[in-house]
């Protein structure tokens, strides 16, 4: 995490910005005091398609069918 000045951070901003951009935090103070928070902002993840697999993944009956001990005992 970079700290600079707010001075700095008007002279620099564009500089400042594609360091945030390359997945940087840049602090901004007003002398020793941090006063914000340059941040990358994360992209929101594509809403999940209800029955995207379908065709495509399968249970069969034997799923729901109890473990044997044996693979029980691997659980453990």
């Amino acid at each position: 995490m970079t700290v600079v000045t707010i001075h700095a951070a008007k002279t620099n901003l564009s500089k400042l910005l594609a360091r945030v951009e390359a997945g940087e935090e840049i602090v901004i103070a007003r002398g020793r005091t941090p006063i914000a928070r340059l941040t990358p902002i994360r992209r929101a993840l594509p809403a999940r398609k209800f029955g995207a697999l379908k065709g495509i993944v399968s249970v069969g009956p034997e799923f729901f069918e109890p473990m044997s001990d044996d693979e029980l005992a691997q659980w453990e």
